[in-house]
């Protein structure tokens, strides 16, 4: 079988875990989406496709060359619909809050300024951007004096805001790979001292319901790999702050071998 990487970082731990179970039988590559010339290097006839595509890259050049993949006929894991759905964090809100998800409640400001400019928060936010993208604003803002100090740098930036939830200052990260969860803590950037390190996560402790809960997060979505971020909202109750399309997940035992596994099913 013709595996083929959408990344521009094939030896990402992930990846060449993966990759090193698969190619002593099948033959796996890779396609660098910010190469100026990933579209044409990709050949044009549906006989010369991989049997399958894992798209491990979300930039606009990455989802067009795997929406060109889709519509040749070859199936693309997650699929570029899914992954573009992902980096809306307004869609997201949408899509999870309508389906009943324990999401967080999401209002959507078109340039950060015009935040600034309103009347003194009542309680403390949480500003985002928009688009989810490397190095974006993730941000909690007190007060109009941070949303303030927030537009030195941000001014026109479309954003989304969300109420501060207390919680424990702790993300459980927890990540899907074809309906295997796997996890891990992660000290919240938006915690007293920023972020923090990572701690293992023993999934049997988690608060009854939050598995089915995180594996529901996928079918809504139509993801096959993703993360969800989950703070305890009080008393065991889920709070669902982000999703993501393919993250690295990594550090996880089986999730190359779940991953490998994936890959070839969908491409039989």
């Amino acid at each position: 079988m013709r595996i083929c990487l959408i990344t521009p970082r094939p030896d990402h731990p992930l990846l060449a875990a993966t990759t090193a179970l698969l190619t002593p039988r099948h033959h796996v590559e890779s396609l660098d989406p910010g190469a100026e010339d990933c579209l044409s290097r990709e050949p044009a006839g549906p006989g010369t496709l991989a049997d399958v595509y894992l798209l491990k890259a979300r930039t606009p050049r990455a989802l067009a060359l795997a929406r060109s993949i889709e519509e040749r006929g070859a199936p693309v894991l997650n699929s570029a619909a899914a992954t573009g759905l992902c980096q809306d964090r307004t869609e997201m809100a949408e899509l999870a809050r309508r389906a009943g998800l324990p999401f967080a409640e999401t209002r959507t400001v078109a340039a950060l300024r015009l935040l600034a400019a309103e009347a003194e928060p009542t309680r403390p936010l949480v500003v985002k951007s928009r688009h989810s993208r490397r190095h974006d604003l993730v941000a909690r803002a007190d007060d109009a004096a941070r949303l303030r100090a927030l537009c030195a740098d941000w001014p026109d930036e479309p954003v989304v805001v969300q109420p501060f939830t207390a919680n424990s200052g702790w993300d459980h990260k927890l990540w899907v790979v074809a309906g295997q969860v796997f996890g891990a803590l992660r000290r919240s950037e938006l915690a007293d001292g920023g972020r923090g390190p990572t701690l293992p996560l023993a999934l049997g402790e988690l608060p009854d319901g939050w598995l089915d809960l995180v594996r529901e997060v996928g079918s809504v979505f139509a993801l096959d790999v993703y993360g969800v971020d989950v703070i305890d909202a009080g008393d065991g109750a889920p709070l669902i702050v982000d999703i993501n399309a393919f993250p690295g997940i990594r550090g996880q035992a089986g999730a190359p071998e779940a991953l490998a596994a994936l890959a070839l099913r969908a491409g039989a």
